[in-house]
């Protein structure tokens, strides 16, 4: 009686174990894209990097698997992260497949703005002076001061108090 027992919780907890589903994580993106003539640079502004994949297409930008006009909804975003298509006249060029990761949506389009110049000096080096004269290959290094302990924030002071 106690072998069958034993068996029984056996059994009862191999089937009440469920596998976890698998996540989807932006490494197996890449590999579903089949990015295999793509060129590779990474882009950073503030606290967010942006992994961008170049490749020869007809001008469609993916950030994360959605297009770019969802994914950054404001006009001024999209302005920003075409801009190194624009100074060098390749709007319908490249596509582009970026994974962007950390910060805000203003520091991932700085991010990816930064991306698409570095890879875009990758494939066509002669790109580099128009490129580097309009500043889109400095990574702008600005980020945000951390707190510092006794104050409410990175430089503000406690109120003064004359009594």
């Amino acid at each position: 009686m106690t072998e069958t027992k034993k068996t029984a919780t056996k059994t009862a907890a191999k089937t009440t174990k469920k596998a976890a589903p698998a996540k989807a994580t932006s490494k197996t993106a890449v590999a579903d894209i089949k990015l295999t003539n793509a060129t590779y640079a990474t882009g950073k502004r503030k606290d967010s990097v942006a992994r961008v994949y170049l490749v020869a297409g007809r001008g469609q930008i993916t950030v994360n698997g959605t297009p770019v006009n969802e994914y950054f909804r404001r006009p001024v975003l999209q302005m920003i992260i075409a801009q190194p298509f624009g100074i060098t006249k390749r709007e319908t060029a490249y596509d582009v497949h970026a994974f962007v990761a950390g910060g805000g949506l203003s520091g991932q389009a700085g991010a990816l703005k930064h991306g698409i110049s570095k890879a875009l000096e990758k494939i066509e080096p002669d790109l580099r002076k128009t490129l580097k004269s309009a500043g889109f290959l400095t990574r702008d290094s600005r980020v945000v001061e951390r707190k510092h302990f006794g104050r409410h924030k990175a430089r503000r002071s406690t109120q003064f108090s004359k009594r």
